[in-house]
């Protein structure tokens, strides 16, 4: 029994069944691995000072996490008056997701991208529940030996994916739990791009100070 199927059968109703639910989200959020995700936005911090971009990857409800991750990371940072961080999410271009698939095969629809787009040093993000996924453990497998930067985010038990990557985040779970990993991970999503929409913001004004005093002290000197 799964543990979603476990939850239903002891809940009175959905208001007991979303508390239910609500506590393990709340265990599996405390069982996560934060050194990780700290290393996971440092590799997101380093691509944007170094102009490299971001790629994102994922299928089904793991793609509308790497669009909404894309996005976060890409307007995100700006709004607050930060820099963006060059984010995209290689789920969102269809036509060369269903050519690839129609014409290559569905496990290569994320690789021809990488083929056209990676850049050795860019940072290649793989999002699956299983970790099991074919097209995103290709894609991953390439984006290593091409000397990119390689992050996972699983559940389960992990699958392949979290033995290729440089980084992971695994949500551990019993098999089957796609709702509550997927969860997880969108919220790693805001996590992550809230606090660096931050730091930008607070890099940008420590630089802008830094400047507007040199400029200051530069001015007493000429007038000297």
């Amino acid at each position: 029994m799964s543990t979603l199927d476990r939850l239903f059968c002891e809940s009175t109703g959905l208001a007991d069944y979303a508390r239910r639910y609500a506590r393990y989200l709340s265990t599996l959020l405390a069982e996560l691995d934060y050194e990780a995700i700290e290393r996971v936005g440092n590799a997101f911090e380093t691509a944007r000072r170094s102009g490299r971009t971001i790629f994102l990857l994922g299928n089904g409800g793991s793609a509308a996490t790497a669009s909404h991750f894309a996005n976060d990371l890409g307007l995100g940072p700006r709004i607050f008056g930060g820099k963006a961080y060059r984010a995209i999410s290689l789920a969102d271009n269809m036509a060369f997701v269903t050519a690839t698939g129609n014409d290559v095969g569905y496990d290569m629809i994320f690789v021809e991208q990488l083929k056209t787009l990676m850049s050795p040093g860019d940072v290649v993000v793989g999002i699956s529940a299983s970790g099991n996924s074919p097209n995103v453990v290709r894609a991953m497998e390439y984006a290593k030996a091409h000397g990119a930067v390689t992050i996972g985010f699983a559940g389960f038990d992990g699958g392949e994916l979290v033995n290729i990557v440089d980084e992971a985040v695994h949500v551990a779970t019993p098999h089957g739990d796609y709702g509550p990993v997927e969860d997880v991970h969108m919220m790693l999503d805001h996590l992550v791009t809230t606090f660096l929409a931050r730091l930008t913001k607070a890099k940008a004004t420590a630089k802008a100070v830094a400047s507007s005093n040199e400029r200051g002290t530069a001015a007493v000197v000429g007038v000297r």
